[in-house]
């Protein structure tokens, strides 16, 4: 996006790829359906950065989740909005937007360098490259760095500039895993039967956060979309106290004296799964869950009341013992710190070098946020480069 933004205004641009080929993140964004940005009215989207909101207000107010549409659009890639809110192109794929992008970005004469790996500056300045013919030292006017973060390292984001950046003063948090999942001691027996099943319609609650949604059980624990949108504070209260308390309600819906008066019938000869699949509606997975917290309780599910029985539908205690591993997150939290940019994304410790996307400090959860803050800071460094080539 820097690129395009620069090529528009009569920069010469290469875009120097570790990789064999471009936008390798992209393309996973969009595997199981390509979510650019969301509906929902601007002053409720940016509050979906939270401390970093007035940061990146002015970039994501420039380039709008409208802009990015229209963007698209004019690639031959039309969006919808989905039930949710989420917009996606018509094609719901990632690969034909990349395409044209590629080729318009080619006829604009922005040309690119792949299986270039940037491992810093040289003595005079120069930036510094591994290729397969050897090292390389390019001169430029001005650089933007789009390094992602360090998830999905294996598509090229594996956060190596840390340390580039680091020795040269920037400060800079540490990445840490966002929009990821979390590891649970399930029962073998729990894990056996349940791995890859769905929660549908829960509401997760941890402190004083509840979000509504779905999630998913792993053979190591839990992640899904429910998930992803507590991870922040999910993640934060593992790494301080070590472990998390994610409470489940398996249908919110419902108040718990209406869930005593359904569970309160007599079950008859029917297993206390069955009863309480047919009397709570309840998924198998659920009753499950239920099981796991009796175990854990040392009284078995079958000697609880039913007022118990309803106290614990909606508030299934789960215990998170860990993050899942930052290589298999969606995205990373921590990065540079906006106080070491200008308000045009230029580093001020380092002059005519500008950052933006995810290695900035920044985190949202799923949704489009993610894209449309990548786009948006893009765009923003790429017009502030121009400001900088303009001078002089």
């Amino acid at each position: 996006m820097a690129a395009e933004v620069l090529a528009s205004g009569g920069a010469h641009v290469t875009i120097y790829d570790a990789m064999p080929s471009a936008g390798r993140k992209f393309l996973m964004a969009g595997r199981g359906g390509l979510n650019l940005t969301h509906s929902e009215p601007l002053a409720d989207f940016l509050t979906r950065y939270r401390e970093a909101a007035p940061r990146l207000r002015r970039a994501v107010e420039a380039f709008p989740p409208d802009a990015l549409r229209d963007w698209s659009a004019a690639l031959g890639q039309p969006t919808f909005i989905g039930s949710s809110g989420r917009v996606f192109p018509k094609t719901f794929k990632a690969s034909p937007l990349l395409r044209a992008w590629l080729r318009r970005l080619d006829a604009s004469g922005v040309q690119f360098a792949l299986r270039h790996r940037w491992t810093g500056w040289d003595e005079t300045g120069r930036l510094q490259f591994q290729t397969p013919d050897g090292p390389r030292a390019i001169a430029a006017n001005a650089t933007v760095l789009a390094l992602g973060g360090a998830s999905w390292p294996r598509l090229g984001s594996d956060g190596a500039w840390v340390d580039l950046l680091a020795a040269k003063g920037i400060a800079i948090s540490k990445l840490r895993p966002a929009n990821s999942g979390f590891t649970v001691a399930w029962s073998e027996v729990f894990r056996d039967r349940f791995e890859g099943q769905p929660l549908k319609g829960v509401a997760l609650t941890v402190a004083a956060h509840t979000v509504r949604g779905e999630a998913m059980i792993t053979r190591s624990g839990i992640e899904g979309g429910a998930i992803y949108a507590l991870s922040a504070e999910l993640r934060e209260a593992v790494l301080g106290l070590g472990q998390a308390t994610l409470t489940i309600a398996l249908r919110p819906d419902l108040d718990t004296d209406g869930l005593t008066t359904r569970l309160s019938g007599t079950r008859g000869k029917q297993s206390l799964a069955n009863f309480l699949r047919k009397a709570a509606q309840l998924s198998p997975v659920g009753i499950g869950l239920m099981q796991e917290t009796a175990i854990a309780s040392g009284r078995p599910l079958a000697s609880f009341s039913p007022a118990e029985l309803a106290d614990l539908v909606n508030a299934v205690p789960v215990q998170l013992t860990g993050i899942a591993p930052i290589e298999r997150a969606i995205s990373t939290a921590g990065g540079i710190g906006f106080e070491e940019l200008d308000e045009h994304f230029m580093l001020r410790k380092l002059p005519g070098v500008f950052a933006a996307g995810e290695m900035l400090d920044w985190e949202a959860p799923t949704g489009g946020y993610l894209l449309q803050a990548s786009f948006a800071t893009g765009a923003a460094a790429g017009e502030g480069v121009l400001r900088w080539l303009g001078s002089f």
